[in-house]
Protein backbone atom coordinates (compact mmCIF):
# COMPACT_ATOMS: atom_id res chain seq x y z
CA UNK A 1 0.00 0.00 0.00
CA UNK A 2 1.13 3.76 -1.02
CA UNK A 3 1.76 6.38 1.76
CA UNK A 4 -1.46 8.66 1.38
CA UNK A 5 -0.87 11.38 4.27
CA UNK A 6 2.90 11.40 4.34
CA UNK A 7 4.12 12.35 0.70
CA UNK A 8 7.85 10.68 0.80
CA UNK A 9 9.92 8.06 -1.04
CA UNK A 10 11.17 5.41 0.51
CA UNK A 11 14.97 6.60 0.28
CA UNK A 12 13.49 9.91 2.28
CA UNK A 13 12.56 8.26 5.48
CA UNK A 14 15.73 6.36 7.99
CA UNK A 15 14.87 3.01 9.54
CA UNK A 16 15.04 5.12 13.02
CA UNK A 17 12.79 7.73 12.96
CA UNK A 18 11.33 9.72 16.58
CA UNK A 19 8.03 11.13 16.92
CA UNK A 20 5.98 13.83 18.56
CA UNK A 21 2.53 15.09 18.36
CA UNK A 22 3.38 19.00 18.16
CA UNK A 23 5.07 20.26 15.08
CA UNK A 24 6.73 23.01 16.93
CA UNK A 25 8.37 20.21 19.06
CA UNK A 26 9.42 18.52 15.59
CA UNK A 27 11.08 21.39 14.42
CA UNK A 28 12.92 22.03 17.51
CA UNK A 29 14.57 18.45 17.70
CA UNK A 30 15.13 19.00 13.62
CA UNK A 31 17.33 21.54 14.47
CA UNK A 32 19.46 18.56 16.52
CA UNK A 33 19.97 16.83 12.98
CA UNK A 34 22.78 17.55 10.73
CA UNK A 35 21.80 18.70 7.36
CA UNK A 36 18.46 18.16 7.90
CA UNK A 37 16.12 18.36 4.98
CA UNK A 38 11.81 18.78 4.80
CA UNK A 39 10.85 15.78 3.60
CA UNK A 40 6.90 16.09 4.31
CA UNK A 41 4.54 18.83 5.13
CA UNK A 42 0.95 17.54 3.98
CA UNK A 43 -1.73 17.41 6.07
CA UNK A 44 0.87 18.77 8.99
CA UNK A 45 2.65 14.92 9.52
CA UNK A 46 6.00 18.00 9.51
CA UNK A 47 9.21 15.02 8.85
CA UNK A 48 12.79 15.68 8.33
CA UNK A 49 15.68 13.28 7.55
CA UNK A 50 18.94 14.30 8.31
CA UNK A 51 22.78 12.68 10.62
CA UNK A 52 22.98 12.66 13.86
CA UNK A 53 26.86 11.44 14.62
CA UNK A 54 26.86 10.11 11.23
CA UNK A 55 23.73 7.99 11.46
CA UNK A 56 20.62 9.06 9.32
CA UNK A 57 17.61 9.85 11.57
CA UNK A 58 13.98 11.01 10.54
CA UNK A 59 11.82 13.21 12.89
CA UNK A 60 8.31 13.47 12.33
CA UNK A 61 4.79 14.48 13.84
CA UNK A 62 2.41 12.42 14.47
CA UNK A 63 -0.51 14.59 15.75
CA UNK A 64 -2.90 14.43 18.54
CA UNK A 65 -4.82 10.73 19.68
CA UNK A 66 -4.39 7.34 18.24
CA UNK A 67 -6.05 7.39 15.09
CA UNK A 68 -3.32 10.26 13.56
CA UNK A 69 -0.57 8.31 15.57
CA UNK A 70 -1.69 5.22 13.62
CA UNK A 71 -1.83 6.71 10.55
CA UNK A 72 1.79 8.09 11.12
CA UNK A 73 3.29 4.61 12.14
CA UNK A 74 1.82 2.71 9.41
CA UNK A 75 3.23 5.21 6.67
CA UNK A 76 6.59 5.48 8.32
CA UNK A 77 6.72 1.90 8.49
CA UNK A 78 5.67 1.43 4.88
CA UNK A 79 8.76 4.08 4.03
CA UNK A 80 11.42 1.69 5.86
CA UNK A 81 11.10 2.57 9.45
CA UNK A 82 12.31 -0.21 11.20
CA UNK A 83 12.06 1.51 14.84
CA UNK A 84 10.34 4.58 16.49
CA UNK A 85 10.94 6.31 19.75
CA UNK A 86 7.22 8.55 20.50
CA UNK A 87 9.20 11.63 22.18
CA UNK A 88 6.00 13.45 24.02
CA UNK A 89 4.69 15.00 26.95
CA UNK A 90 2.07 13.46 29.68
CA UNK A 91 0.51 14.37 32.57
CA UNK A 92 2.53 13.48 35.78
CA UNK A 93 0.15 11.37 38.12
CA UNK A 94 3.17 11.35 40.59
CA UNK A 95 2.99 13.92 43.30
CA UNK A 96 7.14 14.52 42.90
CA UNK A 97 6.24 14.84 39.39
CA UNK A 98 8.05 18.28 37.80
CA UNK A 99 7.40 20.05 35.01
CA UNK A 100 9.98 18.68 32.42
CA UNK A 101 11.09 15.32 34.87
CA UNK A 102 11.15 12.37 32.07
CA UNK A 103 9.36 9.25 31.99
CA UNK A 104 9.83 6.38 30.62
CA UNK A 105 6.91 3.84 29.63
CA UNK A 106 6.82 0.49 30.16
CA UNK A 107 3.69 -0.13 29.12
CA UNK A 108 0.58 1.65 27.90
CA UNK A 109 -3.15 0.84 29.35
CA UNK A 110 -6.42 1.85 26.99
CA UNK A 111 -9.93 1.69 26.00
CA UNK A 112 -11.48 0.51 23.01
CA UNK A 113 -10.30 3.32 20.76
CA UNK A 114 -7.63 2.48 18.14
CA UNK A 115 -6.49 -0.57 19.14
CA UNK A 116 -9.56 -2.30 19.02
CA UNK A 117 -10.18 -1.71 15.21
CA UNK A 118 -6.97 -3.36 14.65
CA UNK A 119 -7.26 -6.62 16.96
CA UNK A 120 -10.98 -6.50 18.09
CA UNK A 121 -10.04 -7.60 21.46
CA UNK A 122 -8.17 -6.03 24.58
CA UNK A 123 -4.35 -6.43 24.40
CA UNK A 124 -1.57 -5.22 26.41
CA UNK A 125 0.65 -3.29 24.52
CA UNK A 126 3.97 -2.69 25.49
CA UNK A 127 7.47 -1.71 24.15
CA UNK A 128 10.33 -3.09 22.52
CA UNK A 129 12.25 -3.98 25.79
CA UNK A 130 15.84 -3.77 24.11
CA UNK A 131 14.88 -0.08 22.77
CA UNK A 132 13.42 0.79 26.27
CA UNK A 133 16.76 -0.38 27.82
CA UNK A 134 18.70 1.73 25.27
CA UNK A 135 16.49 4.75 26.04
CA UNK A 136 17.05 3.89 30.14
CA UNK A 137 20.93 3.43 29.79
CA UNK A 138 21.26 7.04 27.87
CA UNK A 139 18.74 9.12 30.61
CA UNK A 140 21.18 7.27 33.40
CA UNK A 141 24.77 8.64 31.46
CA UNK A 142 23.26 11.68 31.66
CA UNK A 143 21.77 11.76 35.24
CA UNK A 144 18.67 13.24 34.14
CA UNK A 145 15.63 12.86 36.74
CA UNK A 146 13.54 10.39 35.46
CA UNK A 147 10.38 7.98 36.39
CA UNK A 148 9.62 4.66 34.69
CA UNK A 149 6.44 2.78 34.69
CA UNK A 150 2.77 2.67 33.01
CA UNK A 151 0.64 4.85 31.29
CA UNK A 152 -2.74 5.45 30.66
CA UNK A 153 -3.42 6.32 26.99
CA UNK A 154 -6.24 8.35 26.84
CA UNK A 155 -8.91 9.28 23.63
CA UNK A 156 -10.03 12.14 25.41
CA UNK A 157 -8.29 15.13 26.15
CA UNK A 158 -10.86 16.75 28.28
CA UNK A 159 -12.16 13.43 29.84
CA UNK A 160 -9.91 13.87 32.71
CA UNK A 161 -12.43 14.44 35.40
CA UNK A 162 -10.99 13.79 38.89
CA UNK A 163 -12.81 10.83 39.28
CA UNK A 164 -11.13 9.55 36.27
CA UNK A 165 -7.69 10.68 37.74
CA UNK A 166 -8.18 8.94 41.16
CA UNK A 167 -8.66 5.60 39.03
CA UNK A 168 -5.75 5.95 37.20
CA UNK A 169 -3.62 6.82 40.24
CA UNK A 170 -5.26 3.46 42.27
CA UNK A 171 -4.76 0.98 39.09
CA UNK A 172 -0.89 2.51 39.45
CA UNK A 173 -0.08 4.48 36.38
CA UNK A 174 2.66 7.07 36.30
CA UNK A 175 1.30 9.35 33.45
CA UNK A 176 -1.44 9.72 31.30
CA UNK A 177 -1.21 10.58 27.66
CA UNK A 178 -2.83 9.84 23.97
CA UNK A 179 -0.69 7.72 21.61
CA UNK A 180 1.85 5.19 23.87
CA UNK A 181 -0.82 2.53 23.06
CA UNK A 182 -1.36 2.80 19.56
CA UNK A 183 2.53 3.02 18.84
CA UNK A 184 3.17 0.17 20.92
CA UNK A 185 0.01 -1.98 19.73
CA UNK A 186 1.49 -1.32 15.89
CA UNK A 187 4.98 -1.97 16.65
CA UNK A 188 4.03 -5.54 17.24
CA UNK A 189 1.62 -5.97 14.48
CA UNK A 190 3.87 -4.51 11.72
CA UNK A 191 7.20 -5.68 13.30
CA UNK A 192 8.83 -2.26 14.34
CA UNK A 193 10.49 -2.13 17.08
CA UNK A 194 8.51 1.24 19.29
CA UNK A 195 9.57 2.59 22.66
CA UNK A 196 8.74 6.13 24.07
CA UNK A 197 10.21 8.98 26.55
CA UNK A 198 7.60 11.47 27.84
CA UNK A 199 8.28 15.35 29.22
CA UNK A 200 5.90 16.06 32.20
CA UNK A 201 4.08 19.38 30.52
CA UNK A 202 1.76 19.57 34.10
CA UNK A 203 1.34 17.20 36.84
CA UNK A 204 -2.48 15.98 37.03
CA UNK A 205 -2.15 15.68 40.85
CA UNK A 206 -1.17 18.88 41.48
CA UNK A 207 -3.64 20.43 38.83
CA UNK A 208 -0.89 22.29 37.11
CA UNK A 209 -1.34 24.02 34.05
CA UNK A 210 0.04 22.14 30.79
CA UNK A 211 3.15 24.32 29.32
CA UNK A 212 3.82 24.11 25.63
CA UNK A 213 6.25 23.21 23.30
CA UNK A 214 7.54 26.86 24.27
CA UNK A 215 7.94 26.23 27.61
CA UNK A 216 9.22 22.58 27.21
CA UNK A 217 11.52 23.82 24.59
CA UNK A 218 15.01 23.62 26.78
CA UNK A 219 13.82 20.85 28.42
CA UNK A 220 13.12 18.67 24.79
CA UNK A 221 15.99 19.73 22.92
CA UNK A 222 17.84 17.72 26.14
CA UNK A 223 15.37 14.96 25.68
CA UNK A 224 16.00 14.54 21.91
CA UNK A 225 19.78 14.34 22.25
CA UNK A 226 19.30 11.80 25.13
CA UNK A 227 16.59 9.75 22.81
CA UNK A 228 18.78 10.14 19.71
CA UNK A 229 21.96 8.64 21.83
CA UNK A 230 19.99 5.85 22.24
CA UNK A 231 18.57 5.04 19.80
CA UNK A 232 22.07 5.41 17.68
CA UNK A 233 22.90 2.18 19.86
CA UNK A 234 20.22 0.01 18.47
CA UNK A 235 21.37 -2.77 16.14
CA UNK A 236 18.86 -3.02 13.00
Amino acid sequence: MEPQHIKAKPGDIAQKAVISGDPARVAQLSTLLGRPRLVNENRGFLTYTGEYEGEKLTVSCHGIGGPSAAVVVEELAMLGAKAIVRLGSCGGLLKPMKIGDLVIATGAGYKGGTLYQYFGRKISPGPDRELTALLESSVKERRAKYYKGQVFSSDAFYAETPSAIRRLTREGYVAVEMECATVFGLGKLRRVKTASMLLVSDNVIEAELIVDATALREYAMKAGETVFAGLRKLKL
